[in-house]
């Protein structure tokens, strides 16, 4: 079976995010499929851009088919982000006959964030007599109108909805990474039946391959944090406001006089003021390191005692949450401090940590206080739980399988 899977972010190991694509790729690949991703050669998500030219480019990424269609630099969400969405909508109608070039797709997978993909992978499974399935990471334009505050009479706002019932209308399937979105998009025209939940997962074979060193400057920053701290709780990934991480350090600043230490890894927007945040309150608790290589991620994981990932109060995670950060600590093996309100909690569904309430520094030092007190065998217990959870439930091959299943019986 051939896939056509249009997804305007996607990235690789390679490129940096957003990586699941290029997995299901993977995944569809051991079982006999071919995948052709179609993706913009510019996004904001990703560490480096490929190179492309002015044109359509095609490339194998370890085996892996990208065709990367040119786009526009832009910064932040502004206009240029738009303009960067149009081209790339514009380029799926016009360069149709190039992207499918020794390419005759037996299924069209539209899984952009924004559901305007949707009109031109909607032509390409018509033209080609293909399934049309529809991926859905987050509700558009639910989140902008929720997050942003734009109206519903917003041009852009009521473009992204038509377009988003469009979808929901004309798709053989719509997998959904949000457990709880089916009502939702019952509302918006999804028919009885059509609704399938495949969140996000793991490459297993990335952590059976053996643990890949980390950076210099990484492993002696943490021997240095070890020497002080016996209980090491980090936190790795994006640096944003979504991450609400100015709780974790108003947390370290409740530790401060207890032997706990913690470990910030990663880059973006909120890290100068967390920095300056922590200087200011003179923590000699909290440690940041820079963005350590995707493969080296399992043995950053490995030399920590605890994990943490945090959430802002937000009104969309009624839908559910689906992170890929969290599927990695839980098959680091390591206990996860998880500060969340959504519809899903994946570590109380799999016993692997502490869930508490959001942007809650009293509630974080308490959990965070509570774990250190767990003797070594509770806390190898509670992650060895959680790698089991994933290996059941969120591994790529098991995703991957549910997902074909799904589109075979549309």
């Amino acid at each position: 079976m051939n896939l056509l899977l249009i997804n305007h972010y996607a990235g690789s190991p390679i490129l940096g995010m957003e990586y699941r694509p290029y997995y299901m790729a993977r995944a569809w690949q051991k079982l006999g499929h071919r995948t052709r991703i179609v993706a913009s050669s510019f996004s904001h998500l990703r560490s480096r851009q490929p190179d492309a030219a002015d044109g359509v480019t095609m490339e194998s990424i370890e085996g892996v088919e990208y065709c990367w269609l040119p786009g526009r630099p832009y910064q932040g969400n502004g206009l240029g982000r738009v303009a960067n969405m149009m081209g790339f909508v514009s380029q799926l109608f016009l360069r149709s006959a190039r992207i499918t070039e020794g390419f005759v797709p037996d299924v069209v997978i539209a899984s952009s964030t924004y559901p305007l993909d949707a009109l031109p992978a909607y032509a390409l499974a018509r033209r080609h007599g293909a399934r049309l399935v529809e991926e859905i990471h987050d509700l558009w334009p639910l989140s902008p109108m929720e997050l942003g505050n734009m109206p519903a009479w917003h041009p852009f706002i009521a473009t992204m909805q038509l377009a988003e019932n469009f979808a929901y209308k004309r798709a053989d399937k719509v997998v959904s990474m949000l457990p709880n979105a089916e009502q939702h998009m019952r509302e918006h025209g999804l028919a009885p039946g059509k609704f399938v939940y495949v969140p996000n997962g793991v490459d297993v074979s990335e952590w059976e391959a053996g643990p890949q060193p980390l950076p210099a400057a990484a492993d002696e920053a943490i021997s240095r944090a070890r020497e002080r701290f016996p209980f090491l709780l980090a936190y790795a990934g994006a640096h944003g406001l979504a991450n609400a991480l100015g709780a974790l350090v108003e947390a370290a600043a409740l530790l401060r006089n207890e032997p706990l230490g913690f470990v910030l890894v990663g880059q973006g927007p909120e890290k100068a003021g967390l920095q300056r945040a922590v200087a200011d309150l003179d923590l000699q608790n909290v440690f940041f390191l820079d963005p350590v290589p995707k493969y080296s991620i399992p043995s950053l994981l490995s030399r920590m005692d605890g994990l943490y990932i945090g959430w802002r109060r937000n009104p969309l995670y009624r839908f559910g949450i689906s992170p890929n950060k969290l599927m990695d600590y839980m098959m680091s093996g390591r206990p996860v401090i998880h500060a969340v309100e959504a519809a899903n909690d994946l570590v109380a569904e799999a016993g692997c940590g502490l869930s508490v309430e959001p942007e809650d520094p009293s509630a974080i030092a308490a959990a965070v206080r509570q774990l250190a007190s767990e003797s070594p065998a509770t806390r190898a217990e509670m992650g060895r739980r959680g790698r089991d959870y994933v290996l059941a439930h969120h591994t790529y091959d098991v995703l991957s399988r549910r997902f074909l299943n799904a589109v075979a019986a549309s």
